[in-house]
């Protein structure tokens, strides 16, 4: 087994499966448990995803668990209109799979964390691309973990571009600012994998059509599931010229993180009613010589998107 360890943490649409996928098949990692949050959808669906995701790779021996369903400051979550949109409303491109013959654990998300920061140590590195929520409230409920965990290598925030949901709110940070800004003031060492990177990385049908023509279910299910994704960005942001790869690169710098270059900046999230989820720089530590934060700036996509492909098809390859 890999020395490193991954726990995600995902809303699970459809580049959170993307993610998982790519999770399960990098060679130099080992996907240890997948914690669920709301976000693209609510929890029990992004939980129900999860599993039947991993069943259709092969990795049914990956455990679920389902964490927060809201974020700390309300007592419900609705899916946004546009999320259900952009992910289809079962999160997965309106893709039919399989039910999976498994159960979600009976242990909660948090719970998974702080135990395996306990059993993993600086091997550990825990990946949210949803909500902050959960890692905030394991945080919370163990401060001893911040120094256990390895790294926290997140999808979410904008340090250098707008936001996606205003201009200055990225759409993970926004779900719970208040949550983010406790992640990104803890000195357990986070990368912010943000949309300053993530919209340069783009996938079109040119490489979904090579997982179809693998003539595996594998391959082919996700092709189905990515081209309903490739079709609303076509939609959505035709300027692009495919979807971009959000989660599945913040695995992929966990993994290596020369994919990005990055600057070192402790950061926090405004949580007030004005500039909601803005990611930016401390201005009480900018002088900081040690900052626990760094934001990716600059991702070298081409090698990134080989390595993604070569994990990708391989792992579809294999699952007939």
């Amino acid at each position: 087994m890999a020395k490193k360890k991954l726990i995600l943490d995902l809303d699970t649409g459809v580049d959170d499966a993307m993610a998982i996928a790519y999770a399960v098949a990098a060679p130099d990692a080992d996907l240890v448990g997948i914690v669920n949050s709301y976000g693209n959808v609510i929890v029990e669906q992004a939980a129900k995803n999860s599993l039947q995701i991993l069943d259709l790779l092969g990795a049914s021996d990956v455990p679920v668990f389902k964490g927060e369903s809201h974020s700390q400051t309300s007592d419900h979550f609705d899916v946004m209109p546009v999320s259900a949109h952009i992910h289809g409303k079962n999160g997965i491109g309106e893709v039919q799979l399989p039910e999976s013959s498994r159960s979600v654990e009976k242990e909660s998300g948090v719970d998974f964390m702080i135990d395996a920061a306990h059993k993993y140590g600086k091997d550990l590195t825990i990946i949210p691309t949803g909500p902050l929520t959960n890692l905030a409230a394991a945080l919370r409920k163990d401060p001893e973990i911040s120094d256990l965990i390895g790294h926290v290598t997140l999808m979410g925030g904008a340090l250098t571009v707008p936001g996606n949901v205003s201009d200055a709110a990225e759409a993970n940070i926004n779900q719970d600012a208040e949550a983010a800004n406790e992640v990104f003031t803890n000195k357990v060492p986070v990368t912010m994998v943000g949309l300053d990177v993530t919209l340069r990385t783009l996938l079109t049908k040119k490489e979904t059509q090579q997982w179809r023509d693998l003539g595996t279910t594998a391959g082919e299910k996700f092709a189905d599931i990515v081209d309903y994704y490739i079709g609303i960005y076509d939609e959505m942001y035709p300027e692009l010229g495919g979807c971009s790869l959000h989660d599945p690169l913040a695995v992929g710098v966990a993994c290596d993180p020369t994919f990005v270059q990055t600057l070192d900046l402790d950061m926090i999230v405004h949580h007030g009613e004005e500039n909601y989820g803005r990611t930016t720089g401390d201005t009480a530590k900018l002088d900081d010589p040690n900052p626990s934060d760094k934001a990716a700036i600059q991702v070298d996509d081409k090698r990134y998107l080989k390595t993604f492909m070569q994990y990708l098809t391989k792992l579809f390859a294999d699952n007939k």
